[in-house]
C-alpha cells in the first residue's frame, strides 16, 4: 500500500500554479518544474546545462519516490511508457506554455495549449487509477 496516495490531477494543476504544493513530494518537484519551465520561456532562451540537469533531479525525485512509496504492481500489469517523473514533467510544461500563451493573448495558441493541458490531466488521472490497482506499472517501479 502507498504511504501517501498519488496526488490527483487537480492537486499536481494547483502546484504547477503555485498553490498547496508543500505538502506532497511530487506537488513540490511539479511546482519547481513548473519555474524551470518558466524562466526558460520568460527569457526566451533555450534549455540550459543546468537547467537541464534541475529539470532531470527533479524528475528523478519524483521517481524514486514512486519506486519508494508503490506496492509491487499485479505480474500481467502492462508497463506504462514513461515514469511518473516524465508525466510530472510534461504536466509543468504544458502548464507553463499555457499560462506563458494566456499571457500572450494569442487566441488559436491559448486554446491548443490549454486543450493538450486538459488531455494529459485526463490521461494522468487515468494513469494514477491504473497504478493504484495495480493493473499498470511505471518504468523501473516495482
Amino acid at each position: 500500500m502507498l504511504c501517501e496516495p498519488l496526488p490527483t490531477k487537480y492537486e499536481v494543476l494547483y502546484a504547477c500554479r503555485g498553490v498547496e504544493f508543500d505538502r506532497h513530494p511530487i506537488l513540490r518537484a511539479a511546482h519547481a518544474l513548473t519555474e524551470l519551465h518558466e524562466r526558460r520561456l520568460g527569457a526566451g532562451c533555450a534549455v540550459t546545462a543546468e537547467m537541464g540537469r534541475e529539470r532531470a533531479r527533479r524528475v528523478a525525485e519524483i521517481d524514486r519516490w514512486v519506486t519508494a512509496s508503490l506496492p509491487p504492481a499485479h505480474v500481467a500489469a502492462r508497463v506504462h511508457t514513461e515514469t511518473l517523473g516524465a508525466v510530472v514533467d510534461r504536466f509543468a510544461q504544458l502548464t507553463a506554455a499555457a499560462l506563458a500563451a494566456l499571457a500572450n493573448s494569442t487566441d488559436w495558441y491559448v486554446g491548443d495549449a490549454w486543450e493538450r493541458l486538459a488531455e494529459l490531466t485526463i490521461g494522468y488521472e487515468d494513469l494514477i487509477s491504473e497504478v493504484q490497482s495495480g493493473r499498470r506499472r511505471l518504468p523501473g517501479a516495482p
